[in-house]
């Protein structure tokens, strides 16, 4: 397949929904299952709803190349990835990957749990198809990047979700694979961990190694890779270098913002869905044009929802125009001002005395949550635009100020 290091032919990934399967438990129910199969094919049997998770995707990653994954939630960059990890096999097509891989997709991929984080290392890395003395020469130093000293010989079971990425990663990243595939997990850390293991990422892209990150900030994107890819139901719609894929993507998710809330299939994938957002707005407090807003002056958020559920709680998080997260607003951190109005019916509403934001274009992400479950989650389910105002006393200019926050403050200045 040349010198490519990932090559991937006609992918498609195909999931049968609403089926209910047991799995093969016993050496019978496998029997079983595969005298059903020819059945199936000729239109016998049980049918459930098919989904393609991908289809029809080809694309070559160069060695050395560092590819952004990006498109909205259910455009198939997970499962492209578990793909290329070999951990599922493609229904149609094939993905040739020439390399040493190393995946970080989930929490823990790769670990068992009742071993301890030292024998994972040794386990990962024989998994890796390192020798041991390979192994032992970097472990010192994916044990201190991990920061896992104390606990190296507990049982990774008893990891809290954070260190268990942090090892992980630490893992993958150190063992010196020639491809490294990296999906949203690292959101799990903390701010200080993301940001060096953003600077690991780089070290290996600048050593010349694959990097495949799939990620929704979109200036880790912007700053890591050089190539994007959007993927959109399970197809590429753009590759391009990063920014005219990013620039893409932005224009998808103004298109989804314009549609049917209700409608949309990009929820959060972990949504019970028992209620769902039906419309976001966003307006200054004292009324005028819907989605335009004042920097500086009140405002006020509504997510009308098609259910009342008890304990509903709703998180907004504001975006800018390339995706880094502004500020979010959480209802379930709670103060003695919030109110609960049986008036409102099924709108929650956010009241802010000022939203102190530069001039520019942001969107709204939102969250649901009911009866202490996720119950829906769309990104960009709303924008709006800021046009200048005044914070404190002091006008915002209309342009030339970098950032996305205006801060009340006072200058004093010599005479």
């Amino acid at each position: 397949m040349g010198t490519n290091a990932i090559d991937i032919h006609q992918l498609g990934k195909q999931y049968t929904l609403g089926l209910s399967r047991r799995g093969y438990g016993t050496l019978r129910e496998a029997i079983v299952e595969v005298a059903r199969k020819p059945l199936r094919r000729n239109g016998n049997g049980p049918k459930g709803d098919v989904l393609w998770a991908l289809r029809d995707l080809s694309v070559a990653i160069q060695p050395g190349e560092v590819v952004g994954l990006i498109g909205h939630n259910g455009a198939g960059k997970s499962t492209l990835l578990k793909i290329l990890s070999r951990i599922t096999e493609p229904s149609t097509g094939y993905a040739d990957v020439t390399g040493r891989v190393g995946s970080l997709l989930e929490v823990g991929t790769g670990f068992h749990p009742e071993l301890t984080g030292r024998e994972n290392i040794f386990l990962n890395g024989s998994i890796l198809g390192m020798r041991k003395a390979e192994i032992r020469a970097r472990f010192d130093e994916i044990v201190e990047f991990a920061e896992i000293e104390r606990f190296l010989d507990t049982p990774v079971k008893r990891y809290s979700s954070g260190m268990s990425v942090r090892l992980a990663f630490a893992v993958a990243a150190h063992l010196e694979p020639e491809i490294l595939l990296v999906d949203e997990v690292l959101a799990v850390g903390d701010a200080s961990f993301q940001r060096k293991s953003l600077g690991k990422m780089n070290e290996v892209a600048q050593e010349g190694r694959t990097v495949v990150f799939v990620s929704h900030n979109l200036a880790i994107i912007q700053a890591l890779c050089t190539r994007g890819i959007l993927l959109e139901r399970g197809k590429a719609i753009a590759d391009a270098p990063v920014n005219g894929a990013i620039d893409a993507y932005l224009r998808t998710l103004e298109r989804s913002a314009s549609e049917d809330l209700e409608e949309r299939e990009d929820r959060d994938s972990r949504a019970w869905d028992q209620t769902r957002i039906k419309r976001v707005s966003i307006r200054n407090a004292g009324g005028g044009h819907p989605d335009v807003v004042v920097g500086g002056a009140p405002a006020r958020i509504e997510v009308a929802l098609t259910e009342l559920l008890p304990m509903l709680e709703c998180r907004i998080t504001i975006v800018d125009s390339v995706g880094q997260p502004v500020t979010t607003l959480d209802s379930e951190f709670t103060s003695p001002a919030d109110e609960r109005d049986p008036e409102l019916g099924t709108t929650i509403a956010c009241e802010l005395s000022s939203l102190p934001l530069l001039p520019g274009r942001y969107r709204l992400d939102i969250v649901i949550k009911g009866r202490r479950q996720i119950q829906d989650g769309l990104q960009a389910a709303a924008f709006f635009d800021v046009e200048p105002g005044i914070i404190g006393e002091r006008p915002m200019p209309t342009s030339g100020l970098e950032g996305d926050v205006a801060l009340d403050h006072v200058w004093r200045l010599p005479d």
